[in-house]
């Protein structure tokens, strides 16, 4: 079994980011939708690497002899083909010994992340991750954005109402309705936003984006990382562009729970 163990290592690999990318979209929660294909891809060379390597580790067979019973017998004794000298000791006795290559046994270990990845696959980042991150904002500068859809509400990501509320000179947002989806987080008082992760290669890159929700219909949150839609208005707060104005606020109208979304992640 110990020569198979590569190609099994191999096999498991591939198998789990074949699943993960293949057949179902787990990937959404570790890397872009456009890089699917080469995740595809490299599975599947996982797999064939394996199965190369199974047959190329392959024992041959021993050759018959003259009349089809295995290997020659001489008169004095069996011949031993495999190349092996034989050690006597001081009795006379002959002793052959056979020593398999084997590699530490420890080396199984790394079979465990591949079967986990494919038994219990990791879940998207959520609370632990947005919470970790600090309110570090770059100075983006203030200035005027596009104009919004006329009908409201206005279906927002975190990302592009926390841009307008923050640094939209031209208060687009004012007297707009607007729709908002991510999940629940708390500050130690109680405070909860509705959050997203907002990311630009892959989960490593992942920063936040969190809009603090208030109003009557905020009293009945679902628990932290209960995925939610928000609808509500902007609430102004603090001078634009500074670090009051971090993070938004929106008063309430509505808060829903709903399922998380197969991409729970949003992109640039």
């Amino acid at each position: 079994m110990r020569r198979y163990g590569p190609a099994v290592l191999l096999a498991l690999t591939g198998a789990a980011v074949l699943r993960i990318s293949l057949f179902s979209e787990l990937y959404l929660r570790y890397v872009q939708e456009g890089l699917r294909p080469y995740l595809i891809l490299s599975g599947a060379v996982l797999v064939l690497l394996a199965a190369v390597s199974v047959c190329a580790r392959r024992p041959r067979g021993e050759a018959p002899d003259d009349d089809g019973h295995g290997p020659a017998h001489d008169d004095d004794g069996p011949a031993h083909d495999d190349g092996h000298a034989h050690a006597h000791d001081d009795d006379g006795h002959g002793h052959s010994h056979s020593h398999g290559a084997a590699g530490p046994r420890v080396a199984w270990l790394l079979t465990l992340p591949a079967l986990a990845l494919l038994l219990f696959p990791p879940p998207a980042l959520g609370t632990y991750s947005a919470e970790r991150e600090a309110a570090q904002r770059a100075a983006q500068g203030v200035g005027t954005f596009p104009a919004l859809p006329s009908a409201d509400p206005v279906e927002l990501t975190l990302a592009e109402f926390s841009s307008r509320a923050i640094y939209d000179s031209g208060r687009s947002l004012k007297g707009r309705t607007v729709r908002l989806t991510g999940f629940v987080t708390r500050d130690d008082d109680g405070t909860w936003y509705v959050t997203r992760l907002l990311v630009t290669c892959c989960a490593a890159d992942a920063t936040t984006s969190k809009v603090e929700v208030r109003g009557d219909a905020a009293a009945d949150a679902p628990d932290d990382g209960a995925w939610v839609t928000v609808t509500g208005t902007w609430h102004p707060e603090g001078t634009l562009g500074s670090e009051e104005a971090w993070p938004p606020v929106v008063d309430a109208a509505q808060v829903r729970r709903v399922t998380q979304p197969a991409n729970p992640y949003e992109r640039p």
